[in-house]
């Protein structure tokens, strides 16, 4: 037997890095730890699978992954500085909705960037 307390890591005193630190309980982390854990080594286990069937992605389908975001951000960009020109041309005021309306179109096309990413993203 050891002359070491319970609850202390039997190589103490050895060169190991946890040598003489508490060695933590085997009991079942509380809460819903272990579920969370379970579900997030399925996922991995998923998004493995479906990568190994799937193969290595080319170059041309990141190029055009890029492409689809750029598109997503530049035309709600366009589209707004378009209608906010025309607002501009047909009711003069002292607000540039040419301005408003180009921020307007890149904060929609940004949010639908980040949508359309992370539903790519979900899907791996």
């Amino acid at each position: 037997m050891s002359d070491r307390p319970p609850g202390v890591d039997p190589d103490a005193g050895t060169d190991r890095p946890s040598a003489g630190r508490p060695v933590p309980d085997a009991a079942p982390p509380e809460g819903g730890s272990e579920g969370r854990l379970r579900r997030d080594v399925a996922r991995q286990a998923r998004r493995m699978d479906r990568a190994r069937r799937q193969g290595q992605r080319t170059i041309w389908f990141s190029l055009g992954m890029m492409g689809m975001v750029g598109w997503s951000i530049a035309l709600p960009t366009v589209i707004g500085v378009a209608l906010g020109a025309w607002v501009d041309h047909a009711w003069p005021s002292r607000i540039s909705w040419t301005l408003t309306l180009l921020l307007a179109g890149a904060g929609v096309g940004c949010l639908n960037a980040w949508r359309w990413v992370r539903q790519e993203s979900e899907h791996d």
